[in-house]
């Protein structure tokens, strides 16, 4: 499975964006796509997960309420709505897919590239 994922940018405090993470090469609805993101000198960090039919969401607390999750398994893309966005959200943004919803990077099998977002105060 490849991963590509966009939709970054440089936004203002409050802002919103959306990335996208788009599937190819194999059967996207056997897995789950989580969302990670790094920030420079820090730890890959998890975000967001959505199941592999979208069923069950997860999130971290501290994008909970202001991020959503979601999947069109029609489009092989998976979305991260991002709102209320804040400098300390200034990260790359990776997507990633494995065969279980977790919040550990090493559960996941494939990684796309990364897009940065950037969020002025």
């Amino acid at each position: 499975v490849q991963l590509q994922a966009c939709g970054g940018g440089l936004v203002q405090a409050g802002g919103s964006l959306r990335l996208s993470c788009a599937a190819s090469g194999g059967t996207f609805s056997n897995y789950a796509v989580g969302w990670f993101r790094q920030a420079p000198g820090k730890e890959r960090d998890f975000v967001a997960v959505v199941s592999r039919y979208g069923a069950m969401t997860y999130y971290a607390d501290s994008v909970k309420g202001r991020f959503t999750i979601s999947r069109d398994n029609a489009k092989n893309t998976v979305y991260l709505q991002m709102n209320s966005l804040r400098p300390e959200d200034t990260a790359v943004y990776y997507c990633a897919a494995g065969g279980s919803a977790s919040v550990h990077p090493k559960s996941y099998d494939y990684w796309g590239q990364g897009t940065q977002v950037t969020v002025s105060s």
